[in-house]
């Protein structure tokens, strides 16, 4: 893996962290954390070992402020990630799941990084935003449009003209957060449900990231079924294709190969 500056990683078998390292400056991403984001993200989709990732922040405050205003306010040098915002809200082609584990704020692009995920656990003093009409900016890191996919268009545009701040809990009771937690327990609760994705074979998890998404795309729920998409060929040719029935008939647990 590359060394980085501003971005921590770990692996765990075929589990991949990634953790946000600015906690100075609550985890907000200026370009050059924006860089090693996606930089990382490209080594989790690119490596055939690597099944699931989660990505949470440093320290116990800030899963992520968003875009580093005062770094940019103070004139530094600006450029776009290729993939978005943290290097995954326009990465469209990642059919891994990502897990998001939000450690306390996650205002603006942060809350995005979390939208942009495929899961998202939250400590019990997490707190969720897109404030950017607060400050003349718009969600525009696919805020505005992964929020109301997310929860019911009403409760979403009250979100976002408001610009308000969400509890966790509250994140949870509007359908965008999964489990709520004590912050002591977060990477525990991270893992546990990586483990449990883990159990699964990897193929047919991303043949179900693949099409579920895939399907928002058709024009109709007949097409959406009648569809076979990437990830369903791939899991269809697989090794693991014939090892998952063979392992429930002989009583066993599988030995999934992802390929």
């Amino acid at each position: 893996m590359a060394d980085y500056e501003f971005v921590k990683t770990e692996t765990d078998g075929n589990l991949f962290i990634i953790t946000i390292n600015r906690p100075d400056v609550m985890n907000a991403c200026h370009p050059p954390t924006n860089d090693e984001l996606e930089n990382a993200f490209d080594s989790f989709a690119e490596n055939d070992d690597l099944w699931v990732a989660i990505i949470t922040g440093a320290g116990d405050r800030a899963f992520s402020a968003g875009n580093d205003l005062k770094y940019q306010a103070e004139g530094g040098k600006m450029w776009r990630p290729k993939k978005g915002f943290g290097g995954i809200t326009s990465r469209f082609d990642l059919n891994k799941p990502v897990i998001a584990a939000v450690n306390g704020v996650a205002m603006g692009g942060g809350f995005e990084i979390a939208l942009a995920c495929d899961i998202i656990l939250a400590s019990d003093n997490a707190i969720f935003a897109l404030p950017e009409p607060r400050v003349g900016l718009l969600a525009a890191a696919g805020g505005v449009h992964r929020l109301p996919r997310s929860i019911p268009l009403k409760q979403a545009m009250g979100m976002m003209l408001t610009g308000r701040r969400v509890p966790a809990a509250e994140g949870m009771a509007l359908g965008f957060v999964n489990e709520v937690v004590p912050q002591a327990e977060l990477m525990d609760a991270a893992r546990r449900w990586a483990a449990q994705i883990l159990e699964c074979s990897p193929l047919s998890v991303r043949a179900t990231k693949d099409a579920a998404y895939a399907g928002f795309n058709e024009d109709s729920l007949q097409a959406a079924i009648e569809t076979v998409y990437p990830g369903m060929a791939a899991m269809r040719d697989s090794e693991d294709f014939i090892e998952g029935p063979k392992a429930f008939a002989e009583k066993r647990p599988p030995n999934w190969k992802g390929r």
